[in-house]
């Protein structure tokens, strides 16, 4: 296989909403350029990008999948993603190392909520977009509006290079702005014919050129003046001036196409081996330290490993972009984050599942390796003369979770150490085991997400699992003050336990002034692991109780603040006042006090009007407009309450404060609601109290469980 230098290789990622045509134009630019004799479809599941038994299973992208073409001698990298967010870790480790992204957007939708979502991750990364309106031959087609909302949305960067004439069932034809030709297509599509303009069409697309024109030469100011001076620009000097703005993000093109036809790919491949940028012209990459990292063949060699996958049969495959210097089979190289050694044995060009073998790879290129024990996803590997770590990829946190168990027990130790397994190579994915809940608490992106984890237990690791409804983090507290006190006293032969220990208990809250009617001789705050705090004032006079057993009084208070009496969760924002009590100069000892401070505790805290309180997430829902109403009454119904709204183009944001408990299975009721038009974030905010009727619903629940 031909070695392109750095300068010739160009990699791009196909982003955009579900059904936007991705895994279409993926399918349909690797027959244009050879590399297939046949075009596969997503629904006879013989396509090169979506290869695996799930993606098969479910008719959808599921993985990010690379693939590469050879164009007019330039290489191209090609990664196909997924459009759902359930999936957004796919898509953001794939936009990290592209260095152009290719927005797809459906000419009968226009922008939409996928587009939206993808794009925060686009624009943040500051790199070269175009835009690809596709389905113009779709029967609903309407390039104008599609082409519109994504003006109105992104901005005066948006520039038209094409434009469809017949769009719907009829379409054939592209007139290309730059070119300033027509290029008419066979109704197989492929190579099309390149015709003069029509007069019909010369008027309109005379202005769209002069637009383009203007556009182009305000990146640089040499072809302003050249602009000046000629009044246009031919296509070389304009291709200079778009390049330029892409870099700068100050451009971002606007082609048409269906893929479906195979009607203008051919077209967009070609501007992206012209115009689009190599990694030789964009911005270094970055160091955890803040440092720049050129993309330079001659520097020692650097690579980042942007994704891991496990295959059955053949293990962990890492996908990895090289950063600086070349790569060759049988290199040893460093991780820069673990400190290990790694042999490269053997390196892969990859199209879906068919791994080309290589024998090296160089700066800018994209490549794959079996596997490397101790390099996961977000890793550097590095020559050992250097030490580089480059800036890891921040993936966006978990929006839902599960609780999960094996179903034979016996494989609880296995179960962790297979999700351990799965978070490193996707940390969109998280577990943990809650000491709280008594839980194993699996989260994700979406519900659909989690299922495609279950199935990765089930059939590539063979341990049947269920997900089961996750417990509440509830926290209790109390909402008045309260005394009591508490003799322990036992006799056993020998020597006893004795105890006595008299304490004063009121809410706690920040800044509220110190307490009057007692002798404060000891003060201690304590932040509790699980939020919130607890005060405790020693005020012991008169040697009642001797200063050696106050910890064993705290320490036993801090236990029932382990099991609240509402519901068993941990209690917090108490301060507590030790004030009287008892010893005996024989029985007592840590154990009695902390006994009876324990007690004396639980007895307070039941006379102190306790309250539960209920973890409240802020949550954003992004939402066509004409569906806001169905979003709305069903977040009511959860008990939410509505903050605002924003409007985000034709889209609005619904913003809410809602209870934990009341978002069980909340992504696969909003998909419903909104035929998959709609998604949402959610963050915790604060603990707030929880209402009366169901505290004493909870409450009875608890009781009849401790029973």
């Amino acid at each position: 296989m031909k070695v392109y230098d750095n300068k010739h290789i160009k990699n791009i990622v196909l982003v955009g909403s579900s059904k936007s045509g991705k895994t279409t134009l993926s399918e349909t630019m690797l027959f244009e350029a050879g590399l297939i004799n046949r075009r596969g479809t997503v629904e006879s599941k013989n396509t090169i990008s979506d290869f695996h038994e799930i993606e098969h299973e479910r008719g959808n992208s599921v993985f990010a999948t690379s693939m590469h073409t050879e164009w007019r001698d330039y290489k191209i990298n090609i990664i196909d993603t997924p459009g759902l967010d359930d999936f957004i870790g796919e898509i953001v480790s794939s936009l990290r190392i592209a260095d152009t992204s290719i927005m797809l957007i459906n000419s009968q939708h226009g922008v939409e909520v996928g587009t939206e979502l993808i794009w925060k991750y686009v624009d943040k990364f500051d790199k070269p977009v175009i835009f690809a309106i596709n389905q113009v031959d779709h029967p609903k087609s309407n390039f104008d509006e599609a082409l519109e909302s994504v003006m109105s949305r992104y901005g005066s960067a948006v520039t038209q290079m094409q434009y469809p004439v017949n769009q719907g069932d009829a379409f054939d034809s592209i007139i290309d702005l730059l070119k300033m030709i027509m290029y008419k297509f066979s109704s197989d599509g492929g190579k099309p014919e390149k015709l003069p303009i029509p007069d019909t069409e010369t008027e309109k697309a005379d202005r769209l050129h002069n637009e383009l024109v203007e556009k182009a030469a305000e990146n640089d100011e040499d072809l302003m003046e050249l602009f000046f001076e000629k009044g246009t620009l031919n296509e070389d000097e304009m291709r200079k001036g778009l390049k330029i703005g892409m870099v700068n993000h100050e451009i971002f093109p606007v082609f048409c196409l269906s893929a479906k036809k195979n009607m203008g790919s051919g077209r967009m491949m070609g501007f992206i081996d012209n115009v689009a940028p190599s990694v030789s012209e964009l911005k270094p990459e970055t160091s955890e330290s803040g440092d720049p990292v050129p993309y330079d063949p001659s520097k020692p060699t650097v690579l980042f490993v942007f994704k891991s996958m496990i295959e059955p049969k053949l293990g962990k495959l890492s996908f990895f972009k090289v950063i600086s210097g070349e790569i060759k089979i049988g290199i040893d190289l460093q991780n820069s984050q673990t400190g290990a050694t790694e042999r490269i044995n053997q390196l892969f060009i990859m199209d879906g599942k068919i791994r080309n073998p290589v024998d090296k790879l160089v700066t800018g290129d994209i490549g794959a390796t079996l596997k490397l024990k101790d390099t996961n996803t977000n890793h550097t590997l590095c020559d050992k003369k250097v030490k580089i770590t480059i800036k890891a990829i921040e993936f966006p946190e978990p929006r839902i979770r599960t609780a999960i168990v094996a179903k034979n027990q016996s494989d609880d130790d296995k179960l962790g150490e297979v999700l351990n397994k799965i978070h490193q190579v996707d940390p969109t994915i998280t577990m943990e085991y809650s000491k709280e809940l008594r839980q194993m608490i699996l989260s994700g992106q979406g519900e659909l997400h989690l299922d495609i984890v279950k199935w990765e237990l089930e059939n590539i690791y063979h341990l049947q699992v269920e997900f089961v409804k996750p417990r509440i983090s509830y926290r209790e507290t109390i909402q008045k003050a309260a005394d009591a006190s508490y003799k322990h006293k036992k006799q056993s032969g020998g020597a006893g336990q004795f105890g006595e220990v008299y304490l004063h208990i009121e809410p706690y809250y920040e800044g509220m002034p110190e307490p009057e009617g007692f002798n404060l001789r000891g003060k201690q705050e304590i932040n509790l692991e699980w939020g919130g705090k607890l005060v405790f004032y020693n005020c012991i006079v008169g040697g009642v109780i001797d200063q050696r057993y106050i910890p064993a009084i705290q320490k036993g208070i801090l236990q029932k603040m382990e099991e609240g009496p509402i519901t068993g969760s941990y209690v917090r924002d108490i301060r507590v006042m030790v004030y009287d009590g008892k010893m005996h100069a024989v029985d007592s000892n840590d154990i009695s006090f902390q006994i009876a401070g324990k007690m004396a505790f639980r007895d307070a805290f039941n006379s102190a009007n306790p309250k539960l309180l209920e973890p409240i997430y802020d949550t954003e829902v992004l939402v066509p407009e004409e569906l806001m109403g169905d979003v709305m009454t069903d977040l009511q119904s959860r008990r939410a309450i509505i903050m605002g709204m924003d409007s985000q183009g034709n889209y609005q944001v619904i913003k809410a404060k809602t209870p934990l408990a009341e978002m069980d299975k909340y992504s696969t009721t909003l998909r419903s609601l909104t035929q998959g038009r709609a998604s949402f974030i959610s963050k915790f905010a604060e603990y707030a109290p929880v209402p009366a009727d169901i505290q004493k619903k909870l409450k009875a629940v608890h009781a009849d469980a401790e029973e």
